[in-house]
């Protein structure tokens, strides 16, 4: 009896230290810049509930169970002040993962880590329908400015980049790599039973003259299928069937053995790409951030994109996909649903495997004679210097084929030169000379792919641009900002209630194709009522 006694309590000294060990509060941090992240604790108690949630009527509308999920931390960015910096440089790139894993949380009846929220791919999940006049740049540029959602004291401006479309048949033949995690962890129905049916959609659409190969990775890595002719969709589907989740997960040697088999089938012209699919629950071999990060770094020049498609809940490793996709020059999209990997794999093919653009970067100036001050809406984690804007030695985003990439920023406009400014730095005249109707200037540089020198798009905003009535385009876009402010429990979201969101959203469906604008009202409404409340 006593020996039973010693064993139950020494189980139980093991389970408290191990749940200390799990659930750390502040998070963990390591050498490298990317490998911030936090683990959190939302395990709260009524007592210890954030004060942004004291209008809740029920402590159980707040209650997000614990979780093993990790995500890049996000620092907002703040209001700058134009007579301090009237200059801002980030990279340009199009995820969509953040959007379709907060549906996922919304979905399940809680509220999303505040770090899963990256209003910047919430907002480039949509399609906006303006027509753009074409040019000979692979860009269309349109801007408006309107009143800001967050305060009657600002404005918000609209910069829509749109990609030149091209017809499939005339994009090149494609070099597809699939690398699947098959490990234990993904045994589960929304892991790798989705991530079959997603890739048969894929195979769907390919022809005699791409190339599909498998790679997958449990314990171990083992190369289940070289180079089969796109055509030949029953070979390829049945090696994916015959796939079962089993093992530790060793992700970095699998990544390695799909860049050998990707280099080795290198198709010249062609779209060479990984796309790695998993629930980035690497626990075998190199698996931190940071190493992940040196090691796709390495093979950025080889021509070869690496995409991520992320799933499960529960166990989500968020910032390793992330931090994968920016270091591979690829994208990451997440993956909740067979529809979802339609409009990834299907609908948006070539947006998201056809590259038209390398190191996309955007530069903003803005005029200190007409702009007080700006903030730019999310991209926190793509913020580069300014002087990496004309350094082409500087890795930044890709851009697809046919992609929509929105950028806003949220500005106070006054009534109403040196140092290599155009608009005069920190010294404007009150009629700033030739530039006195210019809010800001935009500037896009990029490379064609494959090649080492950028080219630059200019594009001046003036005081015209600021409209009477803004487009659908617009006040949507606006909607799903505010929408991820509320989310984020920002301190710039003022007074937005959920309630008046809902009501510019549907006010503003356009043409709604592929009924993704009507399913985000639907999120919304889902989101009021597990709340109890419009304000957060």
């Amino acid at each position: 009896m006593k020996k039973n006694v010693i064993i139950c309590l020494s189980l139980l000294l093991a389970l408290v230290l191990q749940g200390c060990a799990a659930s750390p509060n502040y998070g963990e941090y390591s050498e490298s810049a990317a490998d911030y992240y936090y683990e959190p604790d939302y395990s709260y108690t009524p007592e210890e509930r954030p004060s942004s949630w004291d209008n809740a009527t029920r402590y159980e509308d707040y209650y997000i169970p614990p979780s093993n999920e990790k995500y890049l931390v996000i620092n907002e960015n703040r209001m700058v002040d134009t007579s301090e910096d009237s200059m801002l440089t980030f990279s340009l790139k199009v995820d969509t993962a953040s959007y379709r894993n907060v549906a996922r949380f919304i979905n399940s009846g809680s509220r999303p880590p505040v770090d899963a929220v990256r209003i910047e791919e919430m907002i480039n999940y949509f399609n906006y329908e303006q027509e753009l006049a074409a040019n000979n740049t692979p860009f269309s540029i349109y801007t408006e400015i309107g009143p800001s959602p967050f305060s009657n004291e600002r404005k918000l401006a609209f910069i829509r980049v749109k990609s030149k479309d091209i017809d499939r048949a005339e994009l090149p033949p494609s070099n597809l790599t699939f690398l699947i995690d098959v490990s234990g962890s993904m045994s589960s129905y929304d892991k790798l039973p989705l991530l079959k049916s997603s890739f048969g959609l894929l195979v769907e659409t390919l022809g005699a003259n791409d190339t599909v190969s498998i790679v997958t990775y449990a314990s171990g890595t083992r190369v289940a299928l070289d180079s089969a002719r796109g055509n030949e969709k029953k070979k390829i589907m049945d090696v994916i069937n015959r796939l079962e989740a089993g093992g530790s997960t060793a992700g970095a040697n699998g990544i390695q053995n799909a860049y050998m088999l990707a280099e080795k089938n290198f198709i010249n012209g062609g779209n060479n790409r990984i796309i790695l699919a998993t629930d980035g629950d690497f626990n075998v071999g190199v698996s931190s951030v940071g190493e992940l990060e040196q090691l796709i770094s390495q093979k950025r020049d080889s021509g070869v994109y690496l995409s991520v498609l992320g799933v499960g809940t529960g166990n989500l490793k968020d910032n390793r996909m992330e931090t994968l996709a920016k270091n591979g020059n690829g994208n990451y999209n997440y993956l909740d649903s067979i529809a979802t990997a339609k409009k990834v794999l299907v609908d948006e093919l070539s947006a998201n495997l056809f590259v038209i653009a390398d190191d996309v970067k955007a530069q903003v100036e803005f005029n200190p004679a007409l702009v007080a001050d700006y903030r730019l809406i999310g991209y926190e984690n793509r913020q580069l210097q300014n002087r990496d804007f004309t350094d082409d030695t500087k890795d930044a985003g890709e851009i697809g084929v046919g992609t929509d990439v929105v950028m806003m920023f949220e500005l106070t406009l006054k009534n109403g030169g040196s140092g290599g400014l155009k608009y005069g730095g920190n010294d404007p005249v009150e009629n700033n000379g030739e530039f006195g109707d210019e809010f800001f200037e935009i500037r896009i540089r990029y490379k064609d792919p494959g090649q080492s020198e950028s080219k630059q798009i200019t594009v001046p905003v003036k005081t015209d641009r600021l409209l009477a009535q803004n487009s659908s385009d617009y006040n949507f876009a606006a909607s799903v900002a505010a929408f991820g402010h509320l989310l984020r429990g920002s301190e710039y979201a003022g007074s937005v209630e959920l309630s008046k969101i809902i009501e510019v959203a549907e006010g503003n469906m356009g043409f709604d194709e592929g009924r993704l604008r009507s399913e985000f009202v639907q999120l919304l409404k889902d989101s009021q009522r597990l709340i109890k409340t419009s304000m957060w």
